[in-house]
């Protein structure tokens, strides 16, 4: 059996009404540093995520760069970091990379 490859990765960056002056300070930077996509602002749970979120689309070349960015420059919020492999149920339970809290996502969607 060969292991999965990974294509490209995920960040969420989770924030409420508190923590969204600085969720957007760190969407700027991510966007001014690094070659990312950016997807929308959720404001309400999506998908598998329990607390609003934006998504973070990056590409194996950028992973070593950006993770250790956000490790120093997260400004205490939680993300999620995850591989796309083509099984979204495993990136996201089995091979996820959480900085802050982790949270209970709602994986029975994925399944």
């Amino acid at each position: 059996m060969t292991d999965p490859a990974i294509e490209s990765y995920h960040a969420h960056i989770y924030y409420d009404d508190a923590t969204r002056p600085a969720a957007a300070e760190v969407r700027e930077e991510l966007a001014r540093r690094f070659t990312v996509e950016l997807g929308r602002w959720r404001d309400e749970p999506v998908g598998p995520h329990p607390e609003p979120m934006y998504q973070v689309a990056f590409a194996l070349e950028v992973f070593d760069s950006l993770v250790q960015w956000l490790m120093l420059h997260r400004r205490g919020l939680t993300v999620l970091v995850h591989p796309n492999t083509g099984d979204d149920l495993a990136d996201h339970r089995d091979n996820p990379l959480w900085m802050g809290r982790i949270l209970p996502l709602n994986l029975d969607m994925l399944e």
